[in-house]
């Protein structure tokens, strides 16, 4: 039998890989990761998840607009710390595994060759706004991950300095938020100092960055990975899927804002009698379709 190197759905939208000789090392919601020997291959598909669970159709060219923008930004940051990447030419790819050849016009666009690290055990979240679980957090204790915050802060409002709320990285299910001296039990005290200040310098450089380019980053995530005793900046960085991007010309604090992330499947989501447990239902071709065009707008306004 034929091997198929991939597998698309009716809206051609890559929604799994395999790659026959490669060894899968890891499966994500978004991403499947392949080992290459001395580095790993990245690849990101177009499935998309809400609520933890992965719809059954993807979104075409999604895979590529993250990788596209999760590039751009390896490359802005890579002033304030070092990271994952080796390469993402396809050629240079191809040229190190000869088996990846015939996979080539799939892969091209949404692989990564990077370094094999050590994740650390917690989720880097930053925060400039007040939003999603840390809005609910604020409402109920005044605080997020044990910051108190000022008195009488409305939803979507800008925070007096971005904030550090680290979170456990799960497995299934939702991250937990944790205290600062919850995380250094974790990683240690050096190494939470070291990630906390680059998580924040690194949220500031782009929520400026973006702000310029008429987007409001409200919040995002970042994972480091040790190498050689060194701490780099690894998996995918400030993407619809890891951040909310809020659209700087309708900003209204007081109220939830529209997005250029995946909010907008939610939100559809929300309308239906689902339980929020998989599997996921069919998402329609309209939703698709817009879904598609906030993102390539926010890939368009960032890198143009």
């Amino acid at each position: 039998m034929e091997n198929i190197s991939h597998r698309k759905n009716s809206n051609k939208a890559v929604i799994s890989t395999s790659l026959p000789g490669l060894t899968l090392f890891k499966k994500g919601k978004v991403r499947d990761v392949y080992d290459m020997g001395k580095g790993l291959l990245i690849v990101a598909t177009d499935r998309i998840s809400a609520f933890d669970v992965i719809m059954p159709n993807g979104i075409p060219d999604k895979g590529k607009i993250l990788t596209e923008m999760s590039v751009f930004w390896f490359n802005l940051t890579k002033d304030i710390i070092k990271n994952q990447i080796i390469s993402t030419d396809i050629d240079f790819i191809v040229s190190q595994e000869k088996k990846l050849e015939k996979y080539k016009d799939m892969l091209s666009g949404r692989s990564m060759l990077v370094k094999k690290t050590q994740p650390l055990p917690i989720e880097c979240v930053v925060r400039g706004y007040l939003a999603g679980s840390g809005w609910k957090e604020y409402q109920k204790t005044g605080s997020i991950s044990g910051i108190k915050l000022p008195q009488g802060l409305s939803e979507s409002e800008k925070l007096p300095q971005p904030i550090f709320t680290p979170s456990t990285k799960a497995e299934s299910g939702h991250d937990e938020n944790i205290s600062e001296a919850q995380a250094k039990d974790i990683v240690g005290e050096k190494v939470f100092n070291f990630v906390k200040q680059a998580t924040i310098n690194i949220y500031k450089k782009c929520a400026d960055y973006a702000f310029d380019k008429g987007i409001i980053i409200a919040d995002t995530k970042f994972e480091f990975g040790k190498t050689d005793d060194e701490i780099i900046l690894i998996d995918e960085v400030l993407t619809p899927d890891s951040s909310r991007f809020w659209p700087k010309d309708t900003y209204s604090p007081g109220k939830g804002q529209p997005s250029f992330d995946k909010q907008f499947v939610r939100d559809y989501l929300e309308t239906l009698d689902w339980d929020k447990t998989p599997p996921g239902p069919e998402l329609p071709q309209e939703i698709i379709e817009k879904t598609q065009k906030k993102y390539r707008q926010a890939l368009k306004m960032l890198t143009q």
